[in-house]
């Protein structure tokens, strides 16, 4: 069966030129002009690689490929004109499996396609997983919004990334050196203040009744946990 790559890229020349050497090699090509478009593309579609531009109008492929990894491990790699070793850090850290700098040729192209998927040990689960719902809680991961029954909810960039901790591991309990960690980074792993003070206004915005919480609770002596939904 036949691979099927989703490219995006808001030039169409550029666009129309990846799709015939990918096609005229076997490959199934589905193709976004923008970032959010990609996000869409791939829900709609099962996708086994991304080649990602950066510069795009809307979200650009780094902010895309951050979302993507929000929900999906899905091979990507990053084509782009930017070619500063800060931006390859940056794709790479983001979760982009490899970078490669515009100009350059199908035939190198072609391989990096071939060795990328040869190491990928998932195919992807497009369309399964992009929405998490736990209880009245919902949360589109491709376009980072989150919804109380029928209400959207209005988030910061990080109680968002505390809330996709929460949801990325449903029934751990984790312990606030652990969320502080993986939300604010090292140095900030003993300022138990300001994940007291998070926790606190999620809790405003996600329950019905934040002094008796049920997406996010804590465990006494031990940390926090978003407890498993009856099924």
């Amino acid at each position: 069966m036949a691979k099927r790559i989703l490219i995006v890229d808001d030039e169409p020349r550029y666009l129309r030129l990846l799709e015939a050497n990918l096609r005229t090699e076997g490959y199934e090509v589905v193709t976004a002009q923008d970032g959010m478009q990609a996000l869409d593309v791939f829900s709609a579609n099962p996708i086994d690689l991304v080649l990602m531009d950066v510069m795009m109008p809307r979200l650009d492929g780094f902010g895309a490929t951050q979302r993507l990894r929000e929900f999906t491990n899905v091979p990507i790699v990053i084509l782009t004109a930017r070619g500063e070793e800060q931006d390859r850090v940056r794709g790479l850290d983001l979760g982009a499996d490899d970078y490669l700098v515009k100009p350059f040729s199908a035939t190198e192209l072609l391989a990096r396609v071939r060795a990328v998927l040869r190491r990928a040990t998932t195919t992807s689960d497009a369309g399964q997983v992009r929405f998490f719902t736990h209880d009245d809680l919902k949360i589109d991961f491709a376009r980072a919004e989150v919804w109380r029954g029928e209400e959207p909810v209005s988030l910061s960039a990080t109680e968002y990334k505390l809330l996709l901790h929460f949801a990325h591991n449903v029934g751990k309990i984790l312990t606030s050196e652990e969320l502080l960690t993986n939300v604010w980074g090292v140095e900030y792993k003993n300022d138990k203040e300001i994940l007291w003070v998070s926790i606190a206004r999620l809790r405003q915005k996600l329950e019905k009744d934040a002094h008796t919480p049920r997406h996010i609770v804590t465990r006494s002596g031990l940390g926090y946990l978003m407890p498993p939904t009856e099924t």
